[in-house]
């Protein structure tokens, strides 16, 4: 019988994964976003037709245009951020928890100002807390093996 060979690659914690499936959740949910002002300006019935500018302003299909393309780039940012946070790469888990914090704020000021979006808090509040759990940190060399911060 053959012997297995000893793989000495990082293995990925569960919570790895979870984080992985919120951000997939938090994609098709940018990419909803993306074509919803489009849809309710008709622009893919009548296209692009009337100005994007009146004077120093937006119109309503300038700003459902800039809106538009604000959540494109946003689920073309977390796709780059996906590939990498798999990858195990520490610049991804910075910016992950960047980016979920910011997230966190700018949902909660959704919520008490305007309509809120619970998805999108319940993926970011997931992606939170696996972020800072030990194993999580470690696999990142966020946080060494004695418990301490790496510097």
């Amino acid at each position: 019988m053959a012997k297995r060979k000893k793989s000495y690659r990082k293995k990925r914690p569960i919570a790895v994964t979870v984080i992985a499936a919120a951000i997939v959740v938090l994609f098709f949910i940018r990419l909803v976003q993306f074509f919803e002002p489009l849809l309710r300006q008709h622009v893919f019935q009548d296209g692009f037709r009337g100005a994007f500018l009146a004077g120093y302003h937006l119109t309503p299909l300038g700003g459902a245009l800039l809106s538009s393309v604000s959540y494109l780039a946003l689920s073309l940012a977390g796709i780059v951020v996906l590939i990498g946070f798999l990858r195990l790469h520490r610049w991804s888990w910075v910016l992950l928890m960047a980016w979920t914090g910011i997230s966190l704020v700018i949902s909660l000021v959704d919520y008490f100002y305007s309509h809120a979006n619970f998805v999108v808090m319940a993926s970011n509040v997931i992606i939170a807390y696996a972020l800072n759990l030990n194993d999580v940190q470690r696999i990142y060399k966020i946080r060494s093996d004695d418990g301490g911060p790496v510097i």
